[in-house]
């Protein structure tokens, strides 16, 4: 039996504030919400993208979050599948660090009682433990999906070998990925990686094919090499290219899915199987929602005004501070703050308070002091969110290029933040 990815109820907290749809009649979205690139994007054909089977699960629609370190937690899932129903990944965990019980490691694994399926991003270097970090997870029941990260490209990451550099070195990424499979039993294994090391070092199409050799379940890239950061626009087209050389098992893109719109185009101009959502959701859990429209032959609603902003701002906070105290939580919703009042009339001010809140009554004190009835900027639309811009130069051991069918592990595991 399937199961299907989709929202769960029994929340604890503030009640999610009502979607418009359930008060009024929805009506389409406002032109002005629709970029240029996208409007001639019709939604979805009856029949025009399948559900995506991940082993067991049954991805519907094909919508992923992408894991973000320090975002992708489990109080901003629950928020999100509150929206849409979607594959809802948890934010990277480090194999080794896993496998020794760190406090802080085995916090980050854990899922709300009510959560399904449990979708784990698992990082590691060294087969020995990542086949270890998946018995553990499996033994214990811990999981029902392990995605595993190869396109991390911070320069901490790269520098040790690890990361986005893995797939550079093949028969390593062919070790860790057997090692994982060969110890998930039943469980679906997939993983996400990058195009390459930089425009004329790419690696992505020997990763897809490894990964379907060694029993994955599915993939996904990220269209930009580690030397691209976040920075341009994806290649959508290296997406095209991996769903011809990877023909068995699903291919998911990634990669500037900033509007509902872009989640058909990608898949109409590559043919790819699906979608990962990245930092287009930030401060926008209601893309989700969107996402869940177009791919149902629907138009999507308005985004919300200030004020439905501001109640998923405080529904977010709430989240946090039951998962790790007021304190830790509101410290943690800073960023999110930010993201969240991008682009409304005034909100540099509100920002500037924002970044320093302690409490959820400050919160609250200072969501007052916006005009509920303000509509969501057009200009926020595609704003980008997150990672800042800017190309680097990937760093890399020394010597790494001299062997690369070396398979000898990396020395150490760094954390990143999920690429």
């Amino acid at each position: 039996m399937r199961e299907r990815c989709g929202f769960s109820g029994g929340e604890p907290g503030p009640p999610t504030p009502q979607p418009r749809s359930a008060r009024v009649l929805s009506r389409p979205m406002d032109p002005v919400y629709v970029s240029e690139l996208n409007r001639d994007v019709r939604p979805a054909a009856p029949g025009e993208f399948a559900p995506v089977s991940i082993g067991p699960i049954l991805a519907d629609p094909p919508v992923v979050l992408a894991p973000m370190a320090g975002i992708t937690n489990a109080p901003f899932r629950r928020l999100c599948r509150g929206f849409g129903a979607g594959l809802y990944v948890s934010e990277m965990i480090t194999a080794r660090a896993l496998v020794e019980r760190n406090e802080k490691t085995m916090r980050l694994a854990e899922f709300d009682p009510d959560e399904s399926p449990r979708s784990l991003q698992l990082y590691g270097v060294d087969p020995h433990y990542v086949g270890e970090a998946v018995k553990l997870l499996v033994g214990e029941d811990r999981v029902d999906h392990i995605d595993m990260n190869f396109g991390c490209p911070v320069r901490k990451v790269t520098r040790r070998g690890g990361g986005a550099a893995i797939p550079a070195k093949p028969r390593l990424l062919e070790s860790i990925v057997r090692a994982a499979v060969s110890n998930a039993g039943a469980i679906p294994v997939t993983i996400k990686f990058r195009m390459g090391i930089e425009d004329d070092w790419l690696t992505f199409l020997d990763a897809g094919r490894i990964a379907e050799a060694e029993g994955c379940r599915a993939v996904a890239l990220h269209a930009r090499t580690a030397a691209q950061l976040y920075d341009g626009e994806a290649d959508w087209a290296a997406i095209g290219e991996l769903k011809q050389a990877v023909t068995s098992i699903p291919v998911f893109g990634n990669g500037d899915i900033w509007e509902a719109w872009d989640a058909l185009r990608m898949m109409r101009a590559t043919g790819c199987d699906g979608v990962v959502v990245g930092r287009g959701c930030l401060g926008r859990p209601w893309l989700f929602r969107d996402l869940a429209a177009v791919f149902a032959g629907k138009q999507p609603e308005d985004p919300p005004t200030f004020g439905e902003v501001a109640d998923t701002m405080r529904r977010h906070a709430a989240l946090l501070c039951g998962w790790i105290g007021e304190r830790y939580g509101m410290r943690d919703f800073r960023k999110h703050a930010t993201w969240y009042t991008k682009g409304f009339p005034g909100s540099t001010k509100m920002r500037d308070k924002l970044i320093r809140i302690d409490s959820l009554a400050e919160l609250d004190a200072i969501l007052e002091e916006g005009d509920r009835s303000l509509r969501f900027p057009p200009t926020a639309m595609r704003v980008k969110r997150g990672k800042k811009g800017g190309r680097q130069k990937v760093v890399l051991p020394e010597g790494f290029r001299d062997d690369l069918d070396d398979a000898t592990p990396p020395a150490a595991e760094e954390a990143g933040d999920g690429g």
